[in-house]
């Protein structure tokens, strides 16, 4: 059963280890991934997975989450496109979820963990740590399951969807369903590049705005224009040509339907709702808690850390990672991000 009230009968995770796990488990380390990753957090490209790990710099022997020391595990999240239970997958009458596949919250997916955990045999964590969507979760592990968690680590993220970001995901969400090719959804078997792959790259696109900062693109694109191409008789500036770049690569690699889900789990994020409020809510931490934001990040400003940190018993302020790289500062500053959790786990 599902917060919201649908229901999955069988949930499959896919997930990725690091290391190895003490006899009394007491060295298992979680790390949860933002919107568009997986659980391929760290190592080369593989069969599935055609980049590098998304936190390959702060995961291994030696690194920050150091798998010399810590049994890591990164699951694909629920609704994901990874691996685990989601709207390509199956559903009981043998066609593909697609857009019927139930909402979910963000409070689901870490009840999946949790069960993830117990058939791994893990009580508590050591820590959990995770950023943007991945932050979302850390906060509902240490708010939901208090007792089996010891540390958290939260990056760029805050207790509860702001106007800002629900706006922001649900224009995103209303460009896939308006793809002439979006078919309510039921785009599976579906020749290839039929899918409403313009949807998505378009709603990519407008996600990578938000990603970055101001600052960052006038540095990087100015005016600039896009190679030999002359925007008054029609060619791109440099930033379009960006732009069309990132939201077609990852309509390459992503669900759209997915998409879907897991943006609209993001807005539904409320570490308050049905316990009180937010203050009250918080107030059950009992791990201590390590929160960082990035500089230059206006899609989850610093504001949302520091209301954190002001809330959570055993929190120990902000670490603020000085960056012109807007949200995505979290996943491109490795040695700054790296210092964070370094000293968090000690």
């Amino acid at each position: 059963m599902l917060e919201a009230g649908g229901r999955l009968e069988h949930v499959t995770v896919a997930y990725e280890t690091w290391g190895t796990l003490a006899p009394d488990a007491s060295n298992a380390l979680l790390v949860l991934h933002a919107l568009t990753g997986d659980s391929h957090a760290a190592g080369p490209p593989g069969p599935g997975h055609a980049v590098v790990g998304w936190w390959n710099e702060l995961i291994g022997p030696g690194a920050p989450i150091d798998t010399d020391r810590f049994f890591v595990v990164c699951p694909n999240v629920l609704g994901g496109c990874g691996g685990t239970t989601g709207p390509s997958s199956d559903a009981p009458d043998g066609r593909a979820w697609a857009a019927r596949f139930p909402l979910v919250t963000i409070r689901d997916q870490v009840v999946v963990e949790a069960a993830l955990a117990d058939r791994l045999g893990i009580e508590r964590w050591g820590a959990v740590v995770g950023g943007s969507m991945g932050g979302m979760r850390v906060v509902e592990w240490a708010v939901g399951f208090p007792e089996r968690v010891e540390r958290s680590v939260i990056v760029s993220v805050g207790a509860k969807a702001t106007a800002e970001e629900i706006a922001l995901c649900s224009v995103q969400v209303r460009a896939i369903r308006l793809d002439p090719n979006w078919n309510g959804g039921d785009y599976y078997g579906a020749a290839p590049g039929t899918g409403p792959h313009a949807g998505l790259s378009t709603a990519r696109s407008i996600g990578q705005i938000s990603y970055r900062s101001e600052l960052e693109f006038d540095e990087r694109f100015g005016r600039d224009h896009q190679g030999d191409e002359e925007p008054l008789d029609g060619g791109r500036y440099a930033i379009e040509s960006y732009l069309e770049y990132h939201g077609d690569k990852l309509a390459r690699r992503f669900d759209a339907n997915t998409y879907i889900v897991l943006s609209e789990a993001m807005n539904h994020h409320d570490v308050g709702r049905g316990r009180g409020g937010i203050a009250e809510a918080l107030a059950r931490v009992r791990a201590e808690v390590t929160i960082a934001g990035v500089s230059s990040d206006w899609l989850y400003p610093l504001r949302l850390q520091h209301e954190l940190a002001a809330l959570i018993p055993n929190a120990s302020g902000v670490d603020v990672i000085q960056s012109s790289s807007g949200h995505d500062g979290f996943l491109i500053e490795h040695d700054a991000v790296g210092k964070i959790i370094r000293r968090a786990l000690q």
